[in-house]
């Protein structure tokens, strides 16, 4: 994966390739195993800055590791109302970019959209992530992930369930 103790940002692509693979293909508890323990993942309300904190603003998703096992429990049972049945998904990642390396921890930013489809509409989320990677023996681990949805309302979709 590296190369002289340092990664490549076409290592973060493969890396982020793969991740959004598992979520079109519905393969959370894969997807779940990308995040170390102790991982987080936020979803800041629209218009919110790179800096917002989730103990201080209303967040659409705010997941310690505890909430994000939760989370997938819950949409991979058939209860799960949003996503039942569930949405098909298409993600494309582009613009990935190491933005600092520090040890065996690297600040990853990209840019994605996610089309959506479910009973007969279809949807578009765009944005940014931001992602915390830490190298681990078995390749990249999640140590932190944020969405940045760059949309100015979540209008028409009104719902993140699909984990954009």
């Amino acid at each position: 994966m590296s190369h002289g103790g340092r990664a490549t940002r076409a290592d973060c692509e493969d890396f982020l390739y793969r991740e959004a693979a598992l979520l079109d293909e519905w393969r959370l508890d894969e997807w779940l195993a990308l995040f170390v323990e102790g991982a987080t993942y936020e979803v800041p309300t629209t218009g919110a800055g790179v800096d917002a904190d989730s103990a201080e603003e209303l967040f659409l998703i705010a997941d310690d590791y505890a909430r994000l096992q939760h989370r997938v429990k819950r949409l991979n049972k058939t209860g799960a109302h949003s996503e039942w049945p569930r949405s098909h998904t298409v993600r494309a990642i582009n613009n990935v970019r190491i933005l600092e390396q520090d040890g065996e921890e690297l600040t990853v930013a990209s840019t994605f959209i996610t089309y959506r489809s479910k009973a007969d509409i279809t949807d578009a989320f765009f944005g940014r992530h931001l992602h915390t990677l830490r190298i681990t023996p078995g390749g990249f681990g999640i140590a932190a992930k944020r969405t940045l949805l760059d949309a100015s309302s979540l209008r028409p979709q009104g719902r993140v369930s699909i984990i954009p």
